[in-house]
């Protein structure tokens, strides 16, 4: 499954998750069930966890380019394949991530504040929500994906010193909106308290466990 210097394609995995109806059969060969399997163990290997199904998408899209690329079949295309560099690619592409959010840009605009009490809201409404909906994980995690997504903007406009020029000429009272909060709840920001928030979750009768 591996081979000599290939196309650079292996190099830049596109890991945006989608995935095409029309590349399904690749996915029926052995090849590629050896290439997912190959690739996740030297993902291990490398200390990087990935969903298995993202690695799948990620090869999948990767043949159809080297195939198209290069004007051959796909499974032509496997000769190309090395599990080794793509999983060194992906790890990079992680590392250059993270590197990207350091804990060192918390707080600083265009980040809200660290102790922001909407973004303690919105954390605290995450288990009600999660039980509100009987488990159903998608609906609270949109929920709450909305909601900082509107907050982000309300923020955006006028709460971020650093986002001057950005706003347009009408907004919103930032600053009266957060004191609106910690009035309602003057220990709202308790819930960035890692062992309170999970204790609620349990509370709610619903948590997380890796199959």
């Amino acid at each position: 499954m591996s081979s000599g210097e290939g196309p650079s394609q292996w190099a830049d995995p596109d890991l945006s998750g989608l995935r095409s109806p029309t590349l399904l059969h690749v996915r029926d060969t052995k090849a590629f069930k050896d290439a997912v399997a190959q690739t996740l163990a030297e993902l291990a290997r490398l200390g990087v966890t990935v969903r298995p199904g993202t690695v799948a998408d990620t090869i999948e899209r990767n043949i159809s380019a080297v195939a198209a690329r290069m004007g051959i079949q796909e499974l032509s295309a496997w000769r190309y394949f090395d599990a080794t560099r793509l999983a060194s690619a992906i790890a990079l592409q992680r590392q250059e991530s993270m590197d990207r959010s350091t804990p060192q840009d918390a707080g600083h605009a265009p980040m809200p504040p660290v102790d922001n009490p909407e973004l303690a809201l919105l954390l605290a409404g995450f288990p009600d929500l999660l039980a509100e909906n009987g488990g159903d994980l998608y609906a609270a995690l949109v929920n709450v994906l909305v909601n900082a997504w509107l907050a982000g903007h309300i923020h955006g406009e006028d709460g971020c010193s650093g986002c001057d020029g950005s706003r347009g000429p009408a907004g919103h009272d930032w600053q009266a909106r957060m004191n609106a909060i910690t009035t309602l709840a003057p220990d709202i920001t308790r819930w960035f308290d890692r062992d309170v928030w999970t204790t609620a979750l349990q509370d709610c009768g619903y948590g997380v466990t890796r199959r």
